[in-house]
């Protein structure tokens, strides 16, 4: 089992002495969630909560995944670096390719990309992409990405994307993990045809189920042999034991904060240090 830490609803001074920290403690990765602005009112109701409201107050910093991700590649010698999600359908395939590329290569190549296709409407408006659209664009910017990060001339002729022979450099050296974040049903399927996938706050229950469908979709595909990748995060799950059953599921990561089981949602850095330091300790070392 790896264990991933949560960097979402932190001031930016704490995620790079905690990244530090996490380096030299064992953990795999560090995931960064993404916004890019708080509309005050929402036209879409968030869909992870009873009511639709959100789970994060006003003025949360939401920093950019890859400016941070560069930023912590060169303070960090084996983290790796995942996104919780990236909204790429609400980008441009070209700029979202040259910033995750860049850095990919600023961190020898330690970034795994976790996509979603998102559920904030004015987010869309804003950025000047489709809402409706997001899904098929989605499946096929995946696609688009992958052809510029070959290091090769590429083209593409598709439904909603078309560009002539070009190149971009840099490209990544290895090959980057495209995971897909989602509990729908079109959101598993997705996960089902590239490296992984990444679930919501769940019960252990409710994560075996989206297993279960995701074991059945990569059956159809004729890729259930395949190696694949699942990211949860279990709300009833807090010790070696608990992880180990998810790990016999099929779980391979952990998404956590785990300074929350010793101190609370606390806002001190010392107290999340302290929590980063003590689950290394209590669980990570003591995996067989």
């Amino acid at each position: 089992m790896k264990f991933v830490l949560s960097g979402a609803f932190m001031d930016l001074a704490d995620l790079r002495e905690i990244a530090i920290v996490a380096d030299e403690c064992g953990y795999e990765a560090i995931s960064f969630s993404d916004h890019v602005v708080h509309p005050e009112k929402l036209d879409t109701p968030y869909p992870y909560t009873p009511d639709g409201s959100r789970r994060w107050s006003e003025f949360t910093p939401w920093p950019d995944p890859w400016v941070m991700i560069g930023h912590l590649a060169g303070v960090t010698r084996r983290l790796r670096f995942n996104t919780n999600v990236f909204v790429l359908p609400m980008r441009n395939p070209f700029l979202a390719a040259k910033a995750i590329a860049t850095a990919a290569v600023l961190s020898d190549d330690r970034v795994t990309l976790t996509v979603g296709v998102g559920w904030s409407k004015i987010e869309y408006e804003l950025l000047g992409e489709d809402f409706h659209t997001r899904g098929r664009r989605c499946d096929e910017m995946i696609e688009v990405l992958r052809k510029l990060w070959s290091g090769d001339w590429v083209e593409h002729q598709g439904r909603d994307y078309a560009f002539p022979r070009l190149e971009m450099t840099p490209a990544p050296h290895e090959r980057i993990p495209v995971w897909i974040g989602g509990i729908s049903d079109p959101a598993l399927r997705r996960a089902a045809r590239h490296d992984g996938w990444l679930g919501d706050l769940q019960t252990s229950a409710e994560i075996e189920t989206c297993l279960e469908k995701l074991h059945a979709f990569r059956a159809e595909l004729g890729r259930e042999g395949e190696p694949f990748d699942v990211m949860a995060s279990a709300t009833d799950v807090f010790d070696l034991d608990g992880y180990r059953r998810l790990a016999a599921k099929g779980v391979t990561h952990v998404l956590t904060m785990p300074w929350a089981l010793y101190h609370g949602l606390t806002p001190e850095l010392d107290e999340k240090l302290d929590g980063v330091r003590r689950f290394a300790a209590d669980v990570i070392a003591k995996q067989d």
